[in-house]
């Protein structure tokens, strides 16, 4: 007797189901529309899956974990903000939902090598090696 396909692509399904959450919550965290980072267990509780079973079944389709989904998307956005804008790291703190500033700052060293502040100054060195270079040509 052949398995349904619909038991087939159940990890499929939940995997799209949240990576849709994960996109729409980090657009409302990014927007300012909600104050607080979904952890995988309220990821599992929209999906009515246990927590558990979340995690295994996007490691096994994805090859990361719900909480890389999230560390990566708000590392990214960090980055972005400390790129483009003048905004206060504190400020750029708050974005993410970290109520203090020192939190975020171990998180981001954590996970890039480099405190934010450290980072924008590598960036602006940069850029600004880059027009001197653009000028002498």
């Amino acid at each position: 007797m052949a398995i349904p396909k619909k038991i087939l692509s159940r990890k499929d399904e939940i995997t799209a189901d949240f990576l849709q959450l994960y996109e729409a919550h980090l657009a409302e965290l990014f927007a300012g529309k909600v104050n607080y980072r979904m952890s995988s267990s309220k990821y599992a509780e929209k999906l009515f899956i246990h927590p558990g079973h979340l995690t295994n079944t996007i490691k096994l389709t994805t090859g990361k974990s719900p909480c890389d989904f999230m560390e990566q998307g708000i590392v990214a956005e960090a980055k972005r903000l400390l790129r483009e804008t003048p905004r206060s790291i504190a400020d750029i703190a708050m974005t993410f939902a970290y109520d203090e500033p020192t939190n975020f700052i171990k998180f981001f060293k954590g996970m890039t090598g480099m405190t934010p502040l450290q980072y924008r100054k590598s960036v602006e060195v940069k850029a600004h090696s880059q027009q001197t270079a653009e000028s002498k040509d």
